[in-house]
């Protein structure tokens, strides 16, 4: 830790349901951008809380009310443990993402459950969580949300391209930084993993079974979202309602279907950036792991890769989130309407304090 430092614990928990990310970060005060990833941590989730996650879309409101209550208890017991395996004495904040449950920003909706204030009750520590809300109220997309994170503290790159539940990028111009989400990834082939009896393609072994399917490939490439221009997000929604429904009218192996999917994802990322080469892209997310994946992208793009150590790959949206809460605790902006595509900048969140 810095000897002058605030330190933040950080939470993320993503749509491809692996856990929860939390880790500790100690920020330099005389200059927020340097930071420290001191202790990390995924907690898995249990059979039962994964099936809650994945069913919680069929809830009404009086039982997401209950949900969110229950998973904010979750959260509190995963810090508490946190706090206790790693013997932390100074937690200046918490700062919490939640795990998103809706978003429909073209209809004002996005939600994300784990109870801010049941977190703060349970831990006594400030807690700062539900940072898409605001922006969404806003007239933004309410996502992606972490290219503050990009703009600020990697700076070094013109490209951070997230490989995790969905794929999102942040591409930073003379301008600032324009960010959106490219299309899913964990989400899918998590699921076509699941059949196969593994919670996911571990290194990509599995795809490389599979033969690409140039029907399925060709009809993947040209679903109207990746007709629109940013800002623009993604949620579970689209996944259950316009892809795998696609890829089910296929009949295909479920190998076949993740290297098919796999070369979809490198092609719309390679046709997102492929105007730009010579530039350095950064790359995180528990889909830098699925060399396959990792593969296909390096085949298609034309700038250089650069995957970083172990902590910053697991947990850089953990991080990025303890900086939001930062950012929010001394009031200042954290959501950029370049990004979300809100009428302004803010500075999102809601703080819960003892």
């Amino acid at each position: 830790m810095y000897n002058s430092s605030i330190n933040i614990i950080g939470l993320m928990s993503g749509t491809s349901l692996d856990g929860v990310d939390i880790c500790l970060v100690s920020f330099k005060k005389s200059d927020n951008t340097k930071f420290n990833i001191v202790y990390n941590k995924t907690f898995e989730y249990d059979k039962i809380w994964v099936k809650k996650l994945k069913e919680s879309i069929l809830l009404n409101k009086k039982q997401l009310n209950k949900l969110d209550i229950e998973y904010g208890t979750l959260l509190s017991d995963y810090i508490k443990e946190f706090i206790k395996e790693f013997s932390i004495n100074k937690i200046d904040l918490i700062s919490s993402h939640g795990h998103t449950i809706f978003h429909k920003p073209e209809k004002g909706i996005t939600l994300q459950i784990g109870n801010g204030k049941t977190i703060n009750k349970n831990t006594k520590i400030q807690v700062i969580s539900d940072f898409r809300t605001q922006d969404v109220l806003y007239q933004g997309q309410g996502a992606p949300l972490v290219p503050i994170g990009d703009l600020n503290l990697f700076s070094n790159y013109k490209f951070c391209l997230n490989l995790g539940g969905f794929s999102n990028i942040s591409v930073k111009d003379s301008s600032g930084i324009k960010a959106f989400d490219i299309c899913p990834v964990n989400t899918v082939l998590n699921h076509y993993s699941n059949k196969l009896g593994y919670a996911y393609d571990k290194n990509g072994d599995l795809s490389k079974k599979g033969r690409v399917n140039i029907d399925l490939l060709n009809k993947l490439n040209k679903m109207s979202f990746y007709r629109k221009i940013g800002p623009k997000s993604l949620g579970i929604e689209f996944v259950n309602s316009k892809v795998l429904p696609l890829i089910e009218k296929f009949s295909l192996k479920p190998e076949d279907v993740l290297i098919t999917f796999i070369e979809h994802i490198s092609h719309q990322i390679n046709r997102t950036i492929s105007r730009f080469s010579k530039n350095k892209m950064l790359i995180t997310g528990g889909g830098t792991y699925n060399k396959t994946l990792i593969d296909s992208i390096k085949r298609k793009v034309k700038c250089e890769l650069v995957v970083p150590e172990k902590k910053i790959i697991d947990f850089k949206e953990a991080m990025i989130f303890a900086y939001m809460g930062l950012l929010k605790s001394k009031g200042k902006i954290n959501c950029l309407k370049s990004v979300t595509g809100a009428i302004k900048d803010h500075s999102s969140g809601k703080v819960f304090k003892n």
